[in-house]
């Protein structure tokens, strides 16, 4: 891997990422490559970067030395050790302008033409395969970009943002964060935000003092306090109200929390996983959702797939489901006939791993005193494939 410290005049080649929280100098270098490189994408730090190299193919990458989530020295490193067909081009958004000085910038066209001819296109980088996380299943490709993630981020502060459809096991990903880092002696604390009714959120998550409100006959430690010292996991951030928003931004930004009806303020160690269902930037768009918090919150993002777009994953799940269920009832393990398993290849899977889940437990009750699942046993989860009407599942 190259690595440079100026802006290189690049040749018509490959694909280009540029990574920086500043938006004046992610423009600069856009405004700089005048359509030489395609496809060009955008990060806004060094975790977002890496989950794009992870992703697709990449020939050079622009990265900030002022990055605001990880270490960048550590990001090169990462980068050199799994992507060595990617080049660096290291740029300093303190010094402005940084992209000036001709002699350099000339300079670096010569090396990052040789660059470009010694390498060639590239390939796919080939990853080492990562275990699963603990309670998770699935060894696709699409999985194991999630597992080296939760790896790579799990023994640090930095705050993570699980992002995925609904029933796709975001919260077997937070656990996971947790039980792989330094806090997983510690309490991991689950918070469903639209599980909350509104009036009670700040309550519930900050606490509050006897006497805070009517009917508050004894103090209460909120959720944030009782995850000192562990993680919290905010699921379903996206349906915080805007008022507990500022809120919540505040605690992220000064580590304090003050509980209803005192003025005292709490120093709280936690670390803070959130996730999402919807598209947070999209939401952040629409005025319903802070651009503050949401920055805040996806220091550092994992995009977790949906099972459509991890097939190889679902028999091993419906196995592992199964095998679950006849552990509990003591009988011997469910097989699954082809014919079942050819359905389940071919579902759809709006409900994701959830959905998933409980198809196999009702088929598991379907079969009755027979081991083998069969397409019979599938169809009451599965009428509108089989033409089946509504009311024949009633």
């Amino acid at each position: 891997m190259s690595v440079v410290t100026a802006m290189p005049v690049l040749p018509a080649f490959g694909g280009a990422l540029i990574a920086s929280p500043s938006s004046a100098l992610r423009e600069q270098v856009l405004h700089h490559l005048n359509g030489r490189w395609q496809p060009v994408q955008q990060a806004l730090g060094g975790a977002e970067a890496l989950v794009k190299l992870e992703k697709g193919s990449w020939q050079v990458l622009f990265l900030d030395r002022r990055l605001q989530d990880l270490d960048v020295e550590e990001v090169i490193g990462i980068i050199r050790l799994r992507f060595p067909g990617t080049q660096v081009v290291l740029l300093d958004s303190d010094t402005p302008p940084p992209l000036q000085d001709e002699a350099a910038v000339n300079s670096c066209e010569t090396a990052a033409q040789a660059f470009v001819r010694q390498q060639g296109p590239r390939s796919l980088p080939v990853h080492p395969q990562s275990s699963p996380l603990p309670g998770m299943i699935g060894t696709s490709e699409a999985m194991q970009r999630v597992y080296r993630m939760v790896r790579l981020v799990a023994p640090r502060m930095t705050t993570v943002l699980v992002a995925g459809p609904t029933g796709s096991g975001k919260e077997l990903v937070a656990c996971g964060l947790h039980a792989l880092s330094p806090r997983s002696a510690k309490s991991l604390v689950v918070v469903n935000c639209a599980a909350i009714p509104e009036a009670l959120l700040e309550s519930e998550l900050f606490g509050y003092a006897r006497g805070a409100f009517t009917g508050a006959v004894q103090s209460q430690v909120g959720r944030i306090p009782a995850a000192h010292g562990g993680t919290l996991f905010l699921d379903e951030v996206s349906e915080l109200p805007l008022g507990m928003q500022a809120k919540l931004l505040r605690f992220l930004e000064q580590k304090e929390v003050q509980r209803l009806g005192t003025t005292e303020m709490t120093r709280v160690d936690v670390r803070v996983v959130a996730a999402s269902n919807v598209d947070l930037a999209d939401w952040v768009g629409r005025g319903k959702f802070r651009e503050d918090l949401f920055y805040r919150l996806s220091a550092f993002p994992i995009e977790l797939p949906a099972l459509a777009e991890r097939p190889d994953d679902i028999i091993p799940l419906a196995e592992h489901f199964l095998a679950c269920m006849a552990a509990a009832m003591s009988a011997p393990c469910f097989r699954l006939s082809g014919d079942a398993i050819r359905i389940l290849k071919n579902h759809p899977w709006k409900g994701n791993v959830r959905e998933l889940q409980h198809v196999m437990e009702r088929a598991s009750i379907l079969v009755g005193d027979s081991d083998t699942i069969l397409a019979e046993h599938l169809y009451f989860s599965y009428f509108q494939n089989a033409g089946l009407p509504t009311a024949a599942v009633n």
